[in-house]
């Protein structure tokens, strides 16, 4: 994973000091590219362990057109629930501990790390558990599951993915593989807009491409699963239209490392990467809609320890 380790450096040595929403604070640049070779191995960070589990659930749950936490949470997976979390503490019906910056506070104070832990059990315990309080607080809005599967026309809706596998499979050499997340009348009622906003796919001697176009680009939390997860993404998509896997070419518009993160980004830069682990589908007579965690397994990953970082929201 050179390709990553470069853009780190990149950005330490020429990125501009930024604000921005979270009140955390970036080093950014604007306009990067990294392409990856997917026949010499999956692209899974190996200069700290990144949780595959965790970006597989995640893919398999856009792929479903799911906007719920609830599914996740199910799953054991938390990647979403700082943004379920969010919208619960800042309702009116919320009358617990102020939890203004709670994500930022968590890691600076043990003791508000303490109660906003409880607060955040209960509130998972609470969507489990109450299915109108679910549908309340920990769906999403309409993010990438309902845009890639439903995307609202005012009078039906359009699913691009299956759209996408059929032109795929009758018309390859066509310029027309998009998908689209970003979907201006409906960006106000989404928990967090899309930063992965849109793909095209490309066909070329029976194999196939991906490049993807991502409006934010948190360097050290976010693009490790973000490149995994389309890795992953055109091989699910290849192997449901019989083609090999080709690239993926990852551009990136605001890219930034958090002022919180340079620490954890130095530890990396100083670790050498290793070999890339390979992906083994079990997905034989399965829709791609239809698979689990259990059908996507990873071989040979030997990753170095993992390295934490807060997470801006």
């Amino acid at each position: 994973m050179k390709q990553y380790l470069d853009l780190c450096k990149h950005v330490l040595e020429t990125g501009t000091k930024k604000e921005d929403r979270t009140g955390t604070g970036t080093f950014s640049v604007f306009g990067y590219q990294m392409r990856f070779d997917l026949a010499e191995g999956f692209p899974l960070m190996t200069t700290k362990k990144t949780a595959f589990r965790l970006i597989t659930s995640e893919l398999l749950w856009f792929l479903k057109g799911d906007t719920n936490v609830k599914t996740l949470i199910k799953d054991r997976n938390p990647i979403w629930d700082e943004w379920a979390f969010e919208q619960w503490v800042k309702s009116a019906e919320y009358v617990g501990p102020d939890m203004v910056n709670f994500g930022i506070r968590a890691t600076q104070d043990p003791e508000f790390k303490a109660i906003y832990k409880t607060e955040m059990a209960q509130f998972k315990e609470r969507v489990m558990a109450d299915d109108e309080f679910a549908a309340k607080y920990a769906d999403l809005g309409p993010v990438y599951g309902k845009q890639w599967r439903s995307w609202s026309t005012g009078d039906g809706t359009i699913d691009q993915i299956a759209n996408l596998i059929e032109g795929l499979k009758n018309n390859p050499n066509s310029r027309r593989h998009i998908v689209t997340a970003w979907n201006p009348s409906e960006v106000e009622d989404m928990a967090l807009p899309p930063c992965h906003a849109i793909f095209q796919f490309y066909v070329s001697n029976g194999k196939l491409s991906c490049q993807l176009y991502q409006r934010s680009a948190d360097i050290f939390l976010g693009v490790p699963f973000n490149i995994a997860s389309y890795a992953l993404l055109v091989h699910l998509i290849a192997h449901e239209c019989g083609l090999a896997v080709g690239e993926f070419v990852h551009t990136l518009g605001d890219a930034h490392i958090y002022t919180n993160h340079i620490d954890q980004v130095n530890e990396q830069l100083l670790r050498e990467p290793k070999k890339l682990p390979t992906l083994e589908l079990q997905v034989e007579g399965k829709s791609i809609f239809d698979l689990t965690t259990e059908d996507i397994q990873l071989e040979n990953y030997d990753p170095y320890p993992k390295i934490k970082a807060p997470i801006a929201v």
